[in-house]
């Protein structure tokens, strides 16, 4: 069957699909594509179509359906048709396959059970003192303020009021302000980000960011449309320890990966001691001794 005729049979067989969803009339067996002696019914695709979908929206995912699922029966006919018996025979991959999805399940229930995930923040800090070497820097972050402000409605003598006060009261205000008049802004006083993430939404080009971070804790720019001020309450440079509370979810997802690990290899020695005490397992030794004579 040509590419063409292929196209135009799938289309056909799909409104057929179609008509007989809106009807509700799905009692026999109807076949919507054959390869081989290997059929596609009606009904092996109730569970990709709905009757909620529209009819074109229903057409192209049956057309979608039906052609993937030709397509696989031709390769797996043409894969039959070219591979030996013995290359066919994937009985043994398969016991493995279902014997490490069955293992993996296992562990992770036994996780999910037994496992202490519960990371405190001495926990946290003990890691962070004990391995500082790993924390440096790959980038340049800052806490910060920015703030993106039409031109027309922008006060820079009252913005730099407002971003000079960084209580609490004195961010709320600002971002009260900002909610009304501003186009877009952030306030990073809490958090480190990337310095790019600033660099990024203000016109101005930054060859030298250590000498511009060391130069400046207040930007303030213009452009044609917009007024633009940052303010930079603190920054850490590429290659700078990073700051505890930076790094800090990537600390407990390494102690909870450490842990997980010890805890795993706990969970199969005492398997193993188990099979010992219970004489559920016995090691025959007769070709390892044959290769030692």
């Amino acid at each position: 069957m040509s590419k063409i005729s292929l196209k135009y049979y799938i289309i056909i067989v799909a409104g057929i699909f179609i008509a007989s969803c809106s009807s509700n009339n799905n009692s026999g067996k109807i076949v919507v594509a054959k390869v081989g002696e290997k059929t596609l019914y009606e009904s092996d695709l109730f569970g990709i179509i709905t009757t909620e979908m529209g009819k074109k929206d229903s057409s192209i995912l049956a057309n979608d359906y039906i052609e993937k699922w030709v397509k696989q029966e031709l390769l797996i006919q043409k894969a039959n048709d070219n591979l030996t018996t013995a290359q066919k025979n994937v009985t043994r991959e398969l016991n493995e396959y279902r014997n490490s999805l069955i293992i993996y399940k296992y562990k992770n229930e036994l996780i999910k059970q037994r496992m202490d995930t519960t990371v405190t923040e001495t926990q946290i800090e003990d890691f962070y003192n004990s391995n500082l070497n790993t924390f440096k820097l790959n980038k340049n972050i800052v806490k910060a303020i920015f703030i993106k402000i039409p031109s027309d409605v922008a006060n820079p003598s009252l913005l730099k009021t407002l971003i000079a006060d960084t209580s609490n009261e004195g961010l709320n205000e600002l971002k009260e302000y900002c909610l009304q008049y501003a186009k877009g802004f952030d306030i990073f006083m809490d958090n480190w980000v990337n310095f790019e993430t600033v660099k990024n939404n203000i016109p101005q080009e930054i060859d030298d960011v250590e000498h511009f971070l060391s130069r400046n804790n207040q930007i303030e720019l213009n452009d044609s449309n917009y007024y633009y001020l940052v303010k930079i309450q603190d920054y850490k440079l590429k290659n700078d320890l990073a700051p505890l509370n930076f790094v800090e979810n990537n600390i407990k997802k390494l102690i909870l990966n450490k842990r997980k690990i010890e805890f795993l290899k706990e969970v199969e020695n005492n398997i193993y001691t188990e099979g010992i005490r219970q004489n559920k397992f016995r090691i025959y030794n007769n070709i390892i001794d044959e290769e030692q004579e």
